[in-house]
């Protein structure tokens, strides 16, 4: 059997929807779920945040569930009218919203149809919690660092008696650092300060604070000072960072800080040598410290100055009565002297005549005995002399050249001593008793050949 064709069933399609009419079922779906001025509160971390523009827009992810493509992310918008206000409270506190913070936003959902987007338009921030994510965080830093050590590390080193020399870390030309210099300034004490510059607010603050902080470890100053003339929550921020407590905890030299508080304790205050409220307070302390000790001096210099002076008194006295002892037992001991000297004086006189007679005979004795000996020695060396002058007159050159001696000199005026000195072409000079004569060598002939011959 031929096999039967199937028939086809006609299926009546629904009208297709524009893409308005799309978007209109779409936005009637979410007003019903989210009415028009309903406001709903949205948790989420923040994946990225921006407000270059004076808005601020965010992305917000789930902060519990995995990453991937399929990750759903909210567009949050935060008008600028919303957002500005909204980040001075957050700076006042001390708040930053960064990638990876976890907030909760209140705003209402809205569809955006040109570009098929719901968005989250926020209107207010849970600051309560955020707080308490701060105090948590501050915690955990703290509780580190006590784990590691390194909380009380600065504290147990000891401030020199007499802290000169000072490093200080602040921001140039502000009210704290101007607080603080004019101060030491006033104490007319001899302060050595070196300037760390560092900013003191700001996202940058931290590793600013932490650069400065490592350049003061490496200086020769007796004490550090990290200070700030006070701020909000926010504006104090910088002081709670990690980099900067573990700055302060690595110096070898102890650190202060003076930062005008509005609130609690920083934790640069707590690992700090000394925390004091405000920089005027930890110039004060140590002028103070200084002062103190000037004082100490001052009153120990007076006490020496007066015990010097009495001593003197007491030794000027005993050097007038020394004196006057001193010169009763001279005057004594001239007088005694004096009797003995002139004893003494005519006893070598008279011996000195008798010994000078006695030199004289006994001189004119030897007188007698030296000159004829003396004679007799110079004509015997005279013979001698005349002995000498012979036998040099037997030797002397000239005296052999008269006698018919000839002496033969070379090229280069020397005495030829051996016919082993000469070769064949030799220029010689032969010296007489009356003259000189030039010759050539045509042959020599040495002894030891002519034997050999024979």
């Amino acid at each position: 059997m031929d096999p039967q064709p199937e028939r086809l069933a006609l299926v009546e399609q629904p009208e297709p929807l524009s893409i308005a009419a799309l978007y209109r079922q779409v936005q009637a779906a979410i007003t019903a779920s989210f009415p028009r001025g309903h406001l709903q509160w949205v948790r989420g971390e923040i994946q990225s945040i921006s407000d270059r523009t004076g808005h601020c827009y965010i992305d917000l992810v789930d902060p519990d569930a995995a990453r991937g493509r399929d990750t759903p992310v909210l567009k949050v918008n935060c008008w600028g009218r919303t957002w500005n206000p909204l980040k001075q409270t957050l700076g006042r506190q001390g708040i930053i919203l960064e990638p990876g913070v976890v907030v909760s936003l209140r705003g209402r959902v809205e569809f955006y149809p040109p570009k098929g987007q719901i968005n989250f338009i926020a209107t207010d921030v849970d600051v309560t919690a955020l707080l308490g994510r701060l105090a948590a965080r501050r915690a955990a830093l703290l509780n580190t660092l006590e784990t590691e050590g390194l909380l009380l590390r600065n504290r147990a080193l000891a401030v020199p008696e007499v802290p000169l020399r000072v490093g200080l870390v602040a921001s140039p030309g502000s009210e704290g650092c101007n607080d603080f210099l004019g101060q030491l300034h006033a104490s007319d004490l001899a302060f050595a300060v070196t300037l760390f510059k560092a900013n003191v607010q700001g996202a940058g603050a931290p590793a600013s604070v932490a650069r400065a902080l490592k350049a003061v470890s490496v200086s020769d100053c007796d004490v550090a000072v990290l200070v700030r003339g006070g701020g909000s929550r926010g504006d104090l921020a910088a002081f709670d960072a990690e980099p900067v407590a573990r700055a302060i905890a690595g110096l070898p030299i102890p650190l202060w800080t003076g930062i005008g508080h509005t609130g609690d304790q920083s934790v640069a205050d707590i690992v700090a040598n000394q925390a004091f409220v405000t920089p005027t307070a930890c110039a004060q302390e140590i002028v103070r410290r200084v002062g103190e000790w000037w004082e100490s001096v001052a009153r120990s210099g007076a006490r020496v100055a007066l015990g010097a002076v009495d001593a003197l008194e007491v030794a000027t006295q005993r050097d007038a009565a020394s004196r006057r002892r001193l010169g009763i037992g001279t005057r004594n001991q001239l007088s005694r002297y004096s009797e003995r000297l002139e004893t003494r004086k005519t006893r070598i006189a008279t011996n000195a005549r008798r010994q000078l007679d006695f030199a004289g005979e006994a001189v004119q004795r030897r007188v007698a005995r030296v000159g004829p000996r003396a004679l007799g020695v110079l004509d015997r060396q005279q013979d001698r002399a005349d002995s000498w002058r012979r036998l040099l007159a037997a030797y002397d050159i000239e005296r052999q050249l008269e006698r018919g001696y000839t002496i033969t000199l070379g090229p280069d005026g020397a005495v030829v001593r051996s016919v082993s000195e000469l070769a064949a072409g030799s220029r010689l000079v032969t010296r007489f008793a009356d003259g000189r004569a030039s010759s050539t060598v045509d042959d020599t002939e040495s002894r030891s050949t002519t034997e050999g011959q024979r």
